[in-house]
């Protein structure tokens, strides 16, 4: 491994949804790292245009290099052209809005989002991620990866989001059991407070790879729309799941 290379990407790495801005001390703190190597880090990321500098605060934010290699990334998946109008037809037919979420390592992100017209939106957004552990679409991976992969997580600490995030250890290994059993998973205000998800997972080949989502508030996701839902995320999941092996799409972070 280079190390140098090892550490300017872990750098790049602590720019995200949460954390967009960071100063070049501040940054050498959180990674416990020597102030002079990475302000030579931060110069040759900026020097390459994959981190911007503010002229006035001197801190330091993503720059358009990354933004152009993500694009390429996204762009051939297809996702856009393929999948999202099946994601569509899905928002169309329940009114609530539609989450396509991948597997990355020990967390999930979201890859596609479609939300209805002249209703309340949701915070996510594409691009969003967390951890396997908390709510419907990221759980209904996490059920169906190893479990060395739970313990990992567990071990690591569960995080509180909302009162109501399953932080048990006992209580996730249950919600995992019962999601395998009965092939989707469900929370409540999990992540965002006052809204119901359901999803069903996701796969490429018997491989787990992420899990597609009906969110709404409380008040629309009641019991019978639920079970009204879970056939229509059902024949979506299996349309995508079909576009990738025609296509031979890689959902794979």
């Amino acid at each position: 491994m280079l190390k140098t290379l090892d550490l300017a990407l872990k750098v790049l790495m602590m720019f995200t949804r949460e954390k967009p801005v960071w100063g070049g001390r501040e940054l050498a703190n959180e990674l416990g790292m020597n102030h002079t190597n990475i302000y030579r880090i931060l110069e040759t990321l900026e020097k390459n245009r994959f981190i911007s500098k503010d002229k006035t605060t001197k801190k330091y934010s993503l720059g358009y290099a990354t933004w152009e290699l993500g694009m390429i990334m996204y762009e051939s998946l297809n996702v856009n052209s393929l999948i999202r109008p099946i994601l569509e037809r899905l928002r169309d037919e329940t009114g609530e809005s539609i989450f396509l979420t991948v597997l990355d390592r020990d967390e999930a992100v979201t890859l596609e989002v479609v939300e209805p017209e002249n209703k309340v939106k949701f915070s996510v957004s594409a691009g969003s991620r967390a951890p396997l552990y908390v709510g419907a679409s990221y759980r209904t991976i996490l059920a169906y990866l190893p479990d060395e992969m739970t313990e990992s997580i567990i071990r690591n600490g569960l995080v509180k989001y909302t009162n109501t995030t399953m932080t048990d250890p006992d209580e996730l290994r249950a919600e995992l059991r019962k999601i395998r059993e009965e092939g989707w998973g469900k929370s409540q205000g999990e992540y965002t407070a006052d809204v119901i998800a359901i999803a069903v997972p996701l796969f490429d080949g018997g491989d787990i790879v992420g899990s597609v989502t009906v969110s709404g508030p409380i008040y629309r996701m009641t019991d019978e729309k639920i079970q009204e839902y879970l056939p229509l995320l059902r024949v979506t999941r299996d349309e995508i799941g079909e576009i990738i092996r025609r296509y031979q799409l890689n959902l794979r972070v």
